[in-house]
């Protein structure tokens, strides 16, 4: 065999593939292995090949597991097993140890014929027998060794990809919208096809075949078929995972996201807190000229995007969130809800079109919110009906502390009686006793 030829087709394999050279040459001598076995072995052989990649030579070996005879069947058990018409698994039961096993002299060799070839040899353990290396194959033979090959190296490269894009799980790539067939978006991500399925895109955005875009990486399936990969054009963190690249504060630790809140196509709030106090976070995520946001926005398809300050204060960050509607008090309810309070003039703009501005704060904070404008009559109705709330909850707990003190002081009284209970038939019969040990002596006189 001419080496370099070799060297070299195994070279552009791995690299056309996408594996490693030595999965490769593996994946050969598997299919050595069949071919061999295929054309001048026997049934039950277990074959290995090995090639040597400096001279380009062959060399097979045959494998035998090493038994001893207490592990095989004798004549007289194997006929009772055909009457029986019992299938056991040979290699499971000979793995456990626990059960005996039917002698094939092509896969199983004596303890005792086996010390002759290595002396170091026990029982289970595995033996090479070298074979006459052989270099011509039929064209039967040749068909088996080219099957074994692509299914290897599909094997192989299936691996490679499902172990390369786990490690992207949870972040984005850049991607070509190649087809869509019905609901689904199928994206070129390389090495293979990514799924963009239709609950995971954004509604109003269109996509067409040869369009470029980045998707996060939701999760990564193994299927019988391959690899099946999972994208995201709704998912909030795309928006997390586009600011850390526009960024190189938040991509380096010193502005950190804290939150997240997102309607995909329409509106997001992020809240961003400084680990620094020369850095300001919101005019880090904007840029100069609103440079970063624009490009942040201009991949979401002209999402828009409210960047606010995050606070430790409930009641700072709450108005924040509210953003770009100015709120001049928020107050804390109980049950986490919030009341905020603005002008006439910013009502409409804190509630948003459908109250989506108001409804992606809550999300974001955590907190029920309501708005008001300044001067309703309702604000001061839910003040008192919170108040009223307060001191009926109060109300409630005192009654069931009261309660729970009752529960403990019966229990208390229960375990009391019973005690005294026990002491009084002790003593009744420590009594009758000694009255009986009495008329005794007196009898006894």
């Amino acid at each position: 065999m001419d080496i370099k030829n070799f060297v070299s087709a195994i070279s552009q394999i791995a690299e056309k593939k996408g594996i490693s050279e030595e999965k490769v040459i593996e994946s050969f001598e598997a299919a050595l292995a069949a071919a061999y076995k295929k054309e001048y072995g026997k049934k039950g052989q277990i074959i290995k090949a090995k090639i040597d990649s400096k001279t380009g030579k062959f060399n097979f070996w045959q494998i035998k597991t090493v038994v001893s005879k207490d592990m095989l069947y004798t004549d007289e058990e194997l006929e009772e097993l055909k009457e029986k018409k019992k299938d056991e698994d040979e290699e499971s039961n000979l793995k456990e140890g626990s059960y005996k096993i039917r002698f094939n002299p092509e896969r199983h060799i004596l303890i005792e014929d086996a010390k002759k070839i290595n002396p170091k040899v026990e029982i289970n353990d595995e033996i090479e027998i070298p074979l006459e290396t052989k270099e011509n194959f039929g064209r039967i033979a040749s068909q088996t060794a080219k099957q074994v090959i692509l299914q290897k190296l599909r094997e192989a490269e299936r691996e490679t990809i499902l172990n390369e894009y786990k490690s992207k799980e949870g972040e984005i790539i850049s991607g070509v919208v190649q087809r869509i067939e019905g609901r689904n978006v199928f994206v070129d991500i390389g090495k293979t096809l990514g799924i963009l399925p239709k609950e995971e895109q954004v509604r109003g955005e269109f996509y067409r075949p040869g369009q470029r875009l980045k998707f996060y990486v939701l999760k990564i399936e193994d299927s019988s078929k391959g690899p099946v990969i999972i994208l995201s054009r709704a998912y909030p963190k795309l928006v997390s995972k586009l600011f850390e690249l526009e960024v190189p504060e938040i991509n380096q630790g010193v502005v950190v996201i804290k939150a997240i809140a997102r309607e995909p196509g329409f509106r997001s709030k992020i809240a961003l807190e400084s680990k620094e106090k020369e850095i300001d976070p919101i005019g880090s995520a904007v840029g100069q000229k609103g440079v970063r946001v624009m490009a942040v926005i201009n991949e979401l398809g002209g999402e828009k995007i409210d960047v606010i300050e995050y606070s430790d204060d409930p009641k700072k960050f709450i108005a924040n969130a509210l953003s770009p509607a100015k709120v001049l008090d928020v107050k804390i309810l109980p049950k986490n809800r919030a009341l905020c309070i603005v002008d006439e003039n910013q009502l409409s703009l804190a509630i948003g079109k459908d109250g989506q501005n108001v409804r992606l704060a809550s999300k974001l904070t955590g907190w029920n919110i309501d708005v008001k404008a300044l001067g309703d009559k309702d604000i001061e109705e839910m003040e008192e009906e919170f108040k009223e709330e307060e001191i009926d909850n109060e109300e409630e707990d005192e009654e069931v502390k009261e309660k729970k003190i009752r529960k403990t002081k019966e229990k208390k009284t229960k375990k009391e009686d019973k005690n005294n209970k026990k002491d009084e038939e002790n003593k009744t019969e420590s009594e009758n006793e000694d009255n009986n040990k009495n008329g005794i002596r007196n009898e006894k006189e």
